[in-house]
This record gives C-alpha cells, structure tokens and sequence, in this order.
C-alpha cells in the first residue's frame, strides 16, 4: 500500500480532485464559449454588424467555388482555448461601444466610424502575422491562375505578412491608413446617405 506523505490530508485530495474536475469543466466550457461566439449568428446579433456582414455574403469567402465557407471566428478569433479567450475579452470593449457609444446601428454613423475599425483590425492581422489566414491558406501551396502566383507569394512576400497585400476582400473598401483622407471620406459618406454637407463631421466630433 503507497504511503501518503502526512500533509497530503483527506482534504488536500478532496480540493485536489474538485480543482481538477473544476478545470476541466471550465476548459470545457471556455471551449463552448469560443465555439458560440465565433459564429455569424452571434456576432450578426448586433444590427450594427448586420451592416458590417452585407458585403461579407457577396465575398468569396462566404461564396467560395469550394463550398468551404470561412466564417468570423476564422478570421478574427485566434485559434486555441487561451488566446480565443483573450480575443473575446478584447471584443468585449466593442461590445462597450456599441451599448455606450455612437449610434452604430445608424447605417451612416456605422460607415463614418468603418475606416477605423479596419485600421485596428489591419494592425491585429500583422500583430499575429495573419495566422487566421494561416488556418487555411498555405503560403508555399499558393498557385493561382497567374504564372507568376507561385513566384510573388515566396520572393515578393517576404518580409510581409498576408494581409499587407490582401485588403478589402470581404468587407467593405477602405483606403490603406497611410493614403486615407478622413475629409474625403466624410463627403463621400456624405453624399451617399444624403447627409447634409458638414454633418458627417459633427457626428465624428461627438
């Protein structure tokens, strides 16, 4: 019979036993919680994202010739328990903004502040160097219907990361930061949504 060392009590293996079924539970359930999260059906919940998602159904992400559909959690969740966890507490804070902040369910105030939140989610992609795209895309397996594909994604990327040659795939266009006009922008919101000349400003300046 294997004898016990004396501080190892009754108790000790009692909180022993429930910490570990207690972990496991809340892997289990942290688990489940990346899985709800990360889908379309939650994320659309949001009107203001509804708006966001229109022009993600008419990409060839949503629509690809293979049938294999990416949804929001593969692109914008990083993959494993912890670091998924950690996303949604980010996401957390645009969860703060949309209760507490501009009227994003406003289609106008939405495309006004758009620019933005591509600029940040840009700047997660090179943080992670586009490991969500990663998931899926093979670098060095990247052929195209170019000649040259294969060429351009292993000599002209390096040094890159996908999305610094990928924008505005699935979302709506947005100018790089770096040629952005925030007064052009605010005109052409302008003029697409009638406002009246100035008020984009106003709203940007609340």
């Amino acid at each position: 019979m294997i004898k016990l060392p004396e501080y190892i009590t009754r108790n000790v293996v009692i909180a022993l036993v429930l910490g570990g079924f207690s972990g496991v539970g809340l892997v289990l359930f942290l688990i489940e919680f990346d899985h709800l999260t990360s889908t379309e059906a939650f994320c659309t919940s949001c009107h203001s994202m509804e708006l966001v998602a229109e022009p993600y159904r008419k990409s060839s992400h949503y629509l690809p010739d293979s049938g294999v559909r990416a949804h929001c959690g593969h692109c914008h969740v990083s993959e494993g328990v912890i670091a998924a966890t950690l996303d949604h507490i980010v996401g957390a804070g645009d969860l703060f903004n949309q209760l507490f902040g501009a009227d994003y369910d406003d289609p106008a105030v939405n495309a006004l502040h758009l620019p933005e939140m591509a600029f940040r989610a840009r700047a997660w992609f090179r943080e992670t160097d586009s490991a969500t795209c990663r998931r899926c895309h093979d670098q060095g397996a990247i052929m195209g219907e170019r000649p040259d594909t294969w060429q351009i994604h292993q000599e002209d990327a390096r040094g890159k990361t996908c999305i610094d040659c990928h924008q505005n795939l699935v979302h709506r266009k947005v100018p790089s930061e770096k040629t952005f006009k925030r007064d052009a922008w605010n005109r052409m919101i302008e003029e697409e949504f009638q406002l009246p000349q100035g008020s984009a400003d106003a709203i940007m300046a609340r």
